[in-house]
């Protein structure tokens, strides 16, 4: 049996405390499977906490406190590392950032709104805005400067491989103006060429298939399970249980056979932002 892989604190602050969690799970008496008992996380998570590889959810964080008679400790620092990951994003998004900069596959479905890794500032400004009218402009700038900084993951040569699928309707009913709609249909483009991506059109003309109800990322990791991630207008919720994990990858397969294929839909995408480009000039 290889040595086991003891995780290096300084490495990082989730490796700190994942071998802070090792630490005190080994002196409580306990095993990986022992801990896990009663929480609605797997054991794969724990061990994956415990490398440095993945942050501790709330829920878990909870758990542990109490198995562990840790006084709150990792209730705290979940609570602290979500803030300093934050920055711009809500609470329960603050794991996305650092897994979609480990994954090694991303594939995005869109059916609401364009992903916020393809989003330009004015997309951006524009859904904050229309989705809490009430905020604070500053809070609105603050969203936009985190998902601009979510997409520099593009930049990097260890990049994830990107799929993403969208329905027909988010590039034909304008949320901007015209100038802007070109811009972030030009900017879809561009990305997905330069990170040779791929990216599927849902036709409006398709009234059922698989995934109509929500938004879903699926994720793959080198050494981790993959992971599911779901969102509403204000909550989301990782899924890493494996058979609802499988369910998802099968529908998603399933949602890439009813869309468009690759080349068609690039196509589309370059004539709808021929008409945007068009109308802003006339209007110029």
């Amino acid at each position: 049996m290889p040595p086991r892989k003891d995780p290096d604190p300084s490495a990082s602050v989730q490796s700190f405390y994942g071998a802070e969690l090792r630490y005190r799970r080994e002196k409580a008496g306990l095993t990986l499977e022992q801990l896990a008992e009663g929480a609605f996380r797997g054991i794969s998570l724990l061990s994956q906490i415990e490398r440095g590889e993945r942050g501790m959810p709330m829920d878990l964080a909870i758990h542990v406190d109490q198995k562990l008679n840790t006084d709150g400790f990792f209730q705290r620092r979940c609570e602290d590392a979500a803030k300093a990951r934050r920055s711009g994003h809500p609470s329960y998004f603050a794991d996305i950032p650092d897994l979609e900069k480990q994954a090694t596959t991303i594939e995005d479905w869109a059916p609401f709104v364009i992903p916020g890794l393809m989003q330009t500032r004015a997309y951006m400004r524009k859904l904050c805005e229309t989705a809490k009218p009430w905020g604070d402009p500053a809070d609105v700038e603050e969203k936009a400067r985190a998902r601009l900084k979510r997409a520099e993951i593009w930049k990097s040569k260890e990049r994830p491989y990107y799929w993403a699928i969208l329905r027909e309707e988010l590039i034909r009913k304008p949320v901007l103006p015209s100038a802007g709609m070109a811009e972030q249909l030009e900017h879809i483009l561009n990305l997905i060429h330069s990170i040779r991506g791929v990216l599927q059109i849902v036709p409006a003309t398709t009234a059922f298939h698989p995934l109509m109800h929500g938004l879903a990322k699926v994720m793959t990791f080198s050494d981790a399970p993959p992971l599911v991630w779901i969102e509403s207008e204000f909550s989301g919720q990782s899924i890493d249980f494996p058979p609802l994990v499988t369910d998802y990858r099968k529908s998603y397969d399933l949602l890439r056979a009813a869309a468009l294929p690759p080349e068609a839909s690039l196509a589309m995408v370059e004539e709808a932002a021929r008409g945007y480009r068009d109308e802003a000039q006339q209007q110029d």
